[in-house]
């Protein structure tokens, strides 16, 4: 992106397979300018400039996606780049707004809110954890800061809504760094297994109007914002693939603060381009899960939680604390007849994964071990010992999931 007053005297025309394009630079309402390719059509060409200027127009068998923003090429094995470059050139100089702003938006998580960017920046093919953004109150910042990612990726950046997420139409998406999505809402299960393997995906089908499907590479992040802090995405227990940051007001109004940190972004792109990362590669989405548990997160996870789950762990609790255990032993059959106990109607698939997807506990061979039960008015009793496949439940897993549920 450039300003419209820096666009080129000569607009080039291009051959890719068999179609014309030409690209222009299209007027944006903030007086800048952005470059895009449109179809041309070849007897204009011809009636504007005669049949010999075909041999003049750079011809490309077709189109790639390679994203870089720091050793970007346009022509790539005799492939046009769909991949946009960015128009900021790295130099040496202080950011104090950007800074400023980052701390807000990342707090106490700030060195890893620069290494996400940073390998944005020069690692655009590494995945990355889903970033959400979320809180109830107004003036966070939540949607300046998807318009300073637009700012530093340009036209690599696209805007959709909740329905655009749903559209089986994609094709938009293709070759975009970042997809951001203001005011999500995406709290149906189809919903959070679409994003969470779209995030961790190599390829996907995309697909136009009126065109066939087709398989392209996929090197998106997702940067949500919401509203709401409990569920404004689907998101269970052991689920490691969402960094969820919750944003407070921001302390005063600066409603010049994109034209300020866009005069930084020199500065800042020098910055990420020299910093020393503070993290290790240590999971497929480079943080290590530990790094991105926040409290934000345990709310969205608590919420979610089904009537059986918080049961389940409600009953653990009581007979670890009532027998004063270090671990608790039992089978699925021990936990469906305690749960119609308490009320609720539960089977043994459902209790199953609970136990395996959202807990990631699996079952030891057959063990011989000591039964507990838990009586209608509430009293822990043991029973007969017998042999089962059995689930254990140490205190470091009950108290991080009893930490899930502390901060609703």
């Amino acid at each position: 992106m450039v300003d419209a007053k820096k666009e080129p005297q000569e607009i080039p025309y291009l051959r890719v397979g068999t179609s014309i394009l030409k690209r222009v630079w299209m007027p944006l309402s903030n007086g800048r300018s952005i470059e895009t390719l449109i179809p041309w059509n070849m007897e204009t060409l011809r009636q504007d400039f005669g049949k010999d200027y075909f041999a003049k127009i750079p011809k490309y068998d077709g189109f790639c996606t390679v994203p870089s923003h720091t050793d970007y090429r346009r022509d790539i094995h005799g492939f046009l780049n769909r991949y946009e470059p960015i128009s900021t050139v790295p130099a040496e100089g202080e950011f104090p707004h950007i800074r400023d702003f980052l701390e807000h938006i990342f707090g106490e998580q700030i060195e890893l809110g620069y290494d996400y960017l940073q390998l944005l920046y020069v690692r655009p093919q590494q995945r990355l954890p889903i970033l959400l953004l979320v809180s109830q109150e107004r003036n966070t910042g939540k949607t300046t800061f998807l318009n300073f990612l637009k700012l530093i990726f340009e036209g690599n950046v696209t805007f959709n809504t909740n329905e655009d997420f749903r559209s089986q139409f994609n094709d938009d998406w293709t070759g975009k760094l970042l997809v951001c999505v203001d005011e999500v809402l995406l709290n149906r299960r189809e919903d959070s297994e679409r994003i969470k393997n779209l995030s961790t995906a190599r390829s996907y089908k995309a697909e136009a109007k009126g065109k066939d499907r087709r398989e392209v590479e996929f090197f998106g992040k997702f940067v949500l914002c919401s509203n709401n802090e409990h569920n404004p995405v689907l998101i269970e227990a052991g689920e490691t693939r969402y960094w969820v940051r919750r944003v407070p007001p921001l302390t005063h109004d600066n409603q010049n603060l994109l034209a300020d940190m866009r005069r930084e972004l020199p500065g800042f792109l020098f910055f990420l381009l020299h910093r020393k990362l503070s993290t290790c590669e240590e999971s497929r989405m480079w943080f290590a899960p530990r790094l991105l548990a926040t409290e934000a997160l345990r709310r969205i996870i608590h919420y979610n939680r089904s009537k059986a789950e918080a049961e389940i762990i409600a009953i653990i609790r009581d007979i670890m604390d009532a027998e004063e255990l270090e671990q608790y032993r039992f089978d699925i059959s021990d936990m469906v007849n305690m749960l119609e106990i308490r009320g609720i109607r539960s089977d043994h698939p459902t209790v199953r994964r609970i136990l395996a997807e959202n807990w990631q506990l699996l079952p030891a061979p057959p063990t011989y071990y000591t039964r507990y039960a838990i009586t209608y008015n509430g009293e822990v009793i043991r029973q007969d010992s017998k042999t089962a496949r059995v689930y254990t439940v140490t205190r470091v897993i009950l108290d991080e999931l009893l930490k899930c549920g502390a901060s609703q």
